[in-house]
């Protein structure tokens, strides 16, 4: 029994890499852990008091930092008090807070940002953002980033979790994609089902806003020099910044024209029309087909949607802050529809410009998930309490389905999924 899934053809941003073996270096440990403060709070919008899922809190004059999650909450492990945060999300004006105590947790409102059109309306305008986007982008690609990341994905059947997969990278970054990984800790956890996805985090570590390598005259990828040829463009407002003597963030939206029909793709950027750095993308695509060799099972309606958020630092380039994948589609068998989605958080956190002695490893098709969490030790007590791994609340309940189980570890033990969905030659094979 096989089911395909097929890509975009071409995807814009998906580059076939040869695999590369890892090795991971010896760790040289601190002679000694100095003491650490942990704040805790949530950002609310100011008027509202409504909360703002990932904003962005940052100690001043540091690479240390972190975003709210889902319901605005965040914590942040510090060296010492007094430090000043600055926090900030878009839409938002940012602003400083003074932190002197930990004792009690912090309630951070941002007031809301102005959004007005410019009196400059013609149609050219979202054009030259992006094109200047574009080659800020490539001007500064080979600038890299070093940090950490933290990956879950949940494949639901009917809305009941089946699959759940949560891993820490060590992870090597630029201003468009993620160059490379290693695997510092995972863990999985599944009950029978259908299907199980073998190496869904392939488009998390593949895709990207921009690649240095592929041909742009034939480039299908919004930021790109055929932009005017492939994409239509429409300005939806200049979200103004803190500071009235620049320009803020331009909101566009965009679509593939309608006579292209081999590639579909329609969402939203964000960009910094001061320095034409992308804030913010979002993106839908139904360009891709199921099928099944199997005539009682077919697959329809499937919907990818690939989001990026980066850290709103000041610059021409800024390393990924998040980037969130997710996968819809129904499953006709024997008579009965079951709708299917598999989605995938990734948050990015311990980022600076210091190279490591890492090798990190490029996103391969042959890449396994369960294998390389197979490949190291299981460490419960690196879950215990991990804040970045409670960096997504709403999925707690999930977790703890699993957990009382008994199903975290390298692997489930029990009956194996009746299909296995993975990637090969550019297909998704199940």
């Amino acid at each position: 029994m096989s089911s395909i899934l097929s890509l975009p053809a071409p995807l814009p941003s998906l580059r076939w890499l040869l695999p590369v073996w890892l090795f991971l270096a010896a760790v040289v440990l601190a002679p000694a852990a100095q003491a650490q403060v942990q704040l805790r709070g949530t950002v609310i919008d100011k008027e509202t008091n409504e909360v703002l899922p990932f904003a962005s809190v940052a100690v001043v004059g540091t690479g240390n930092g972190t975003a709210t999650n889902l319901d605005g909450e965040f914590t942040l492990t510090v060296a010492k008090l007094p430090l000043t945060l600055l926090v900030s999300e878009l839409g938002h004006l940012r602003d400083t807070v003074r932190v002197t105590s930990a004792t009690q947790a912090l309630r951070i409102g941002l007031a809301s940002a102005t959004v007005v059109l410019p009196e400059v309306k013609v149609g050219s305008y979202p054009f030259q953002l992006v094109d200047r986007a574009y080659r800020q982008m490539s001007r500064n690609y080979r600038r890299k980033f070093y940090g950490k990341a933290f990956y879950r994905q949940i494949t639901r059947l009917d809305n009941a979790p089946t699959e759940l997969q949560e891993v820490v990278w060590n992870v090597k970054t630029n201003n468009a994609r993620i160059e490379g990984t290693t695997i510092a800790q995972g863990r999985y956890a599944a009950v029978p089902a259908l299907t199980a996805f073998s190496n869904f985090s392939l488009y998390t570590k593949s895709y990207g806003l921009f690649d240095a390598y592929a041909d742009t005259t034939k480039s299908l990828a919004l930021l790109s020099p055929t932009v005017v040829k492939n994409y239509e463009l429409e300005l939806k407002g200049i979200v103004s910044g803190p500071d009235s003597t620049k320009g803020g963030v331009a909101e566009i939206a965009f679509n593939t024209r309608p006579e292209l029909t081999k590639y579909r793709a329609e969402g939203t950027i964000w960009i910094d029309i001061d320095t034409y750095r992308v804030v913010r993308y979002h993106m839908t695509t139904p360009n891709f087909t199921v099928s099944s060799s199997n005539p009682n099972q077919k697959f329809s309606n499937p919907k990818m949607d690939i989001e990026m958020s980066f850290q709103q630092t000041e610059g021409e380039t800024a390393p990924l802050e998040y980037m969130k994948v997710n996968l819809t589609a129904e499953l006709a068998a024997n008579k009965q529809i079951t709708p299917i989605s598999v989605s995938s958080f990734t948050f990015f956190y311990d980022t600076s410009t210091q190279p490591t002695n890492l090798r990190y490893a490029k996103v391969s098709l042959q890449d396994r998930d369960l294998d390389a969490i197979r490949s190291i030790k299981y460490d419960p007590e690196f879950w215990v309490n991990n804040s970045v791994v409670r960096r997504t609340p709403v999925e707690d309940e999930v977790v703890a389905s699993f957990e009382k189980k008994g199903a975290f570890g390298t692997m489930v033990k029990g009956a194996a999924p009746k299909a296995d969905v993975r990637i090969e030659n550019g297909r998704i094979v199940k």
